[in-house]
């Protein structure tokens, strides 16, 4: 199988044009819907750490409180960011954190809606990564071997390409 190269009308990578440079993607010929999308990823850390987490004794205060407003506020800035995404008036985001003690580790969810042209994945990633980086940066006085991982998305709504869910392992 060959890999489409980003001249083919048949590529899936839409952030080049014909001469493949990169380019932002014109979505206004798109209907506006309202778009969800979901992901997650975990940080993994010591005993010790997590310990730390839990009981709100970490020197610089209430880890996941900050690293949920870490996690909204770099969903929001998404386009800043990332250089070919749409700045999107974003409706709605939820970030939740679950501590799971027996295998050390924090994991981040964040949902981010708008009604739009284009989907807001990446504005959902942007904020797992940031929220699970805020969480590093509070605990590494603490452990400095935190480990993030396993960052994808979960499902996306909404659409021409309609509904996606992620396989379940």
């Amino acid at each position: 199988m060959s890999t489409p190269v980003p001249s083919d009308p048949n590529s899936p990578l839409t952030h080049f044009d014909a001469q493949g440079q990169a380019h932002m993607v014109d979505v206004s010929g798109k209907a506006e819907t309202h778009r969800i999308a979901r992901a997650s990823g975990v940080i993994r850390m010591l005993p010790a750490t997590l310990a730390l987490i839990q009981s709100g004794s970490a020197k610089k205060g209430d880890v996941l409180g900050v690293a949920r407003i870490a996690a909204i506020q770099a969903s929001k800035r998404t386009a800043e960011l990332i250089p070919l995404c749409h700045p999107l008036p974003i409706t709605r985001v939820g970030v939740e954190f679950e501590v799971d003690a027996t295998e050390s580790l924090v994991r981040c969810t964040a949902q981010v809606e708008t009604l739009g042209r284009t989907g807001v994945e990446m504005e959902a990633l942007t904020a797992v990564q940031v929220g699970l980086l805020t969480i590093y940066d509070m605990c590494k006085a603490a452990d400095r071997g935190m480990v993030m991982g396993e960052i994808r998305v979960l499902e996306k709504h909404g659409g021409k390409s309609g509904d996606w869910s992620a396989p379940t392992a």
